[in-house]
């Protein structure tokens, strides 16, 4: 019996305005009935995600987990200190910062106290940003790390509306990062994500299974994009919404009718999970 559901938040869970639509806020309050924890799992950091559930029962979510950095960190529902953190190694985030500078390249770099530094944005990219908790635009004179300090780095991601851009820099790129170090990932159709070696959503489900003592048959995986491909693999169940990308739809074992921005969980909850509590 399904007793875990992690899910992707942006393109998944949340509408276009970085919203949770009410339907989803339902399909919470029903999964909470019937004993079914909810994990928020995003590439955003922690302080982020928690932002989109302010406005929302608390209650829902109460002893629950979250699961950030593209499954690098793992806290406690409503406890700022993670229970689980992985911090990217400082060179090659050095080199990747260096080369979106030399290239003027649309940046976001993350730091584990929730700052998502953003530079060269086109204006589609920085209105899309602008509700997102932690985000901090750096002048393009800026040039060099800075502006972090002696904080470490946890991920770094490219930005460019053409996905084909996206992938080539990806491709290029790969034979210059030690993959003992470095990952790399896609996501919402126009980012390349760079993060440390073995960190994915589905490590991140499978630790916090772990943690909590359930078997991984037992969880789903929501998602929409190749960052969530890990997790949607990993799980006993992995699904996708109905926005779900090309290449991941086959990797789904169910896709959902309903997009992400129309609010998906309540068919999830309907077709998968109140079946089972009525066997």
């Amino acid at each position: 019996m399904y007793r875990l559901v992690a899910s992707d938040m942006d393109e998944t869970f949340l509408d276009d305005d970085h919203l949770i639509p009410q339907a989803n806020i339902d399909a919470l309050r029903r999964m909470r009935e019937l004993g079914v924890l909810f994990v928020p799992s995003s590439g955003r950091p922690y302080q982020s995600i928690m932002s989109n559930f302010a406005d929302i029962d608390q209650s829902l979510l109460e002893g629950s987990y979250v699961i950030s950095y593209n499954g690098g960190f793992i806290n406690r529902y409503g406890d700022p200190e993670p229970v689980l953190s992985t911090t990217m190694d400082r060179a090659s985030v050095e080199f990747l910062y260096r080369y979106g500078v030399e290239h003027r390249i649309a940046m976001h770099i993350y730091t584990p106290s929730g700052k998502i530094f953003t530079q060269f944005l086109p204006p589609e990219e920085a209105r899309y940003v602008r509700n997102i908790t932690g985000v901090i635009e750096l002048e393009d004179s800026v040039d060099s790390l800075d502006f972090v300090g002696d904080e470490d780095l946890v991920k770094i991601l490219y930005m460019n509306s053409d996905f084909d851009v996206v992938k080539r820099l990806g491709a290029e790129l790969r034979p210059k990062l030690d993959p003992r170090l470095v990952d790399i990932t896609y996501s919402s159709q126009r980012y390349v994500e760079f993060v440390p070696a073995g960190v994915n959503k589905g490590t991140g489900l499978l630790h916090l299974a772990e943690l909590l003592g359930i078997d991984a048959a037992d969880t789903i995986g929501v998602g929409d994009s190749a960052n969530d491909q890990a997790m949607i693999e990993m799980a006993g169940l992995g699904v996708g919404v109905a926005n779900v990308t090309d290449d991941v739809r086959p990797l789904c074992d169910l896709v959902l009718d309903t997009t992400g921005r129309d609010g998906a969980f309540p068919e999830l909850v309907r077709r998968v999970i109140e079946p089972e509590h009525r066997l």
